[in-house]
């Protein structure tokens, strides 16, 4: 049997902020003017793009579900694997990741990731991230000091020893390190690993911030939640009177666009409200020139806001999405990840995606995390009224660099 690796991802969102730091830069001034670095937003255009068409796969399995995943996790445990493959599988995976690679080398997305988790990790005063990866490898088990030095400089991923001969030990160990990460958001990622399995490598983060107008507890009312033409369901409605948003009607998809920002303005939330009926139709145009179009459209305005409080979560076997992206030869016996080993001796068992989202009175908060295992071979009549009453999408954004962090779909507030 050929020696397994397992990807897991896990994210999480919160509604306060904790305030704690956060690890200081690691990409120094110069290294930004480097030539050999991506534009970042060119990156965040390709991630975009990755996480709309990861978006459409997921919600198509079951459309009436909620969906939240962070897209950014699964994109930074990609692409780390990506650093260890060589030849058809890196160019698949990266290909996956929607990368043009006639426009940007794999070394250039490297780096490009690199700026990215130390933007996203500077400390903030209201605003917490929190992005953490870690590499478990089998006690008898060798990583080449390259990958090992390259994963800790790019993505400060830890190597950390584990005893898959004994997989219960094992299985706590790691999830014992996600829930940590994620604040106990994120627990039993891991279940049942494989026979076989050498590698897990883990991506967990970690957001929580409060809205800059936060909504007043005492206002939340019991209200209507149309999950579709026939089925209401009684949900508490938080509101909040005559805010300053940025807003945009699109016509064209019959959609209300929201941007509600966190209090220290390094990321916000993208609220998407269709029409009764046309979520469908949004869902499939999804795509980053939309995404550009909405925000280049917006414009800031008084409105009277109405917006679910809830909690949903999700858990995903990316393992049987990520094919349909071109991403296949990894998990298969054709597999080339000698940059993890020096030997061609490892394939991807598992891709599997946990997250969790929370929206609340004071803000927002969030977890997920991402694994993937190796084996051998989230009422004022003068103003505009948006009532986020029926299905709607929800997008957490960073600020700082355009990254989607979170991505999902309320189809209905009382089913997690």
């Amino acid at each position: 049997m050929s020696p397994l690796l397992a990807l897991l991802l896990g994210a999480v969102l919160c509604p306060h902020i904790l305030g704690h730091p956060t690890e200081p830069e690691t990409v120094t001034p110069e290294d930004s003017h480097n030539n050999t670095l991506p534009d970042i937003h060119t990156l965040a255009s390709s991630n975009t793009n990755f996480a709309f068409s990861l978006y459409k796969l997921l919600a198509a399995q079951k459309p009436e579900n909620n969906v939240i995943f962070s897209p950014f996790s699964i994109s930074v445990a990609l692409a780390l694997l990506a650093l260890g493959a060589r030849g058809n599988t890196q160019t698949e995976t990266l290909q996956g990741l929607k990368f043009n690679l006639t426009q940007i080398s794999e070394a250039e997305i490297q780096q490009g990731f690199q700026l990215l988790l130390s933007r996203l990790s500077r400390p903030g005063t209201d605003l917490q991230l929190n992005i953490s990866t870690a590499v478990f490898v089998d006690q008898q088990f060798h990583l080449l000091k390259s990958f090992r030095e390259e994963a800790q400089t790019l993505y400060t991923a830890d190597a950390l020893p584990t005893d898959f001969q004994d997989p219960l030990t094992a299985e706590k160990f790691i999830n014992d390190y996600v829930e940590q990460k994620t604040k106990g958001k994120i627990k039993e990622l891991v279940k049942d690993l494989e026979s076989g399995t050498k590698i897990v490598l883990v991506n967990c983060l970690f957001f929580k911030a409060k809205w800059k107008t936060p909504f007043d507890p005492h206002k939340t009312f019991t209200g209507d939640f149309h999950v579709n033409k026939i089925r209401v369901e009684k949900v508490p409605m938080m509101m909040v009177e005559d805010v300053s948003v940025l807003h945009f009607r699109d016509e064209m998809l019959g959609s209300n666009v929201v941007q509600l920002p966190y209090s220290d303005n390094r990321a916000y939330a993208l609220l998407v409200l269709p029409d009764q009926g046309r979520m469908a139709e949004l869902e499939g145009a999804l795509h980053p020139c939309t995404f550009q179009h909405w925000k280049d459209s917006m414009m800031s305005r008084k409105i009277t806001l109405y917006l679910p409080k809830f909690s949903i979560s999700g858990d995903y076997d990316l393992d049987k999405v990520l094919p349909m992206l071109g991403i296949s030869e990894v998990f298969s016996k054709d597999a080339d990840l000698s940059g993890i080993t020096g030997e061609q001796n490892l394939h991807v068992s598992q891709v599997v995606h946990k997250a969790v989202l929370d929206v609340a009175e004071e803000g927002t908060e969030a977890a997920a995390a991402t694994g993937i295992n190796m084996m051998n071979k989230s009422l004022i009549r003068n103003s505009i009224v948006v009532d986020f009453n029926k299905p709607f999408l929800i997008i957490i954004i960073s600020e700082d660099t355009q990254d989607i962090l979170f991505l999902g779909k309320l189809a209905n507030p009382i089913t997690a």
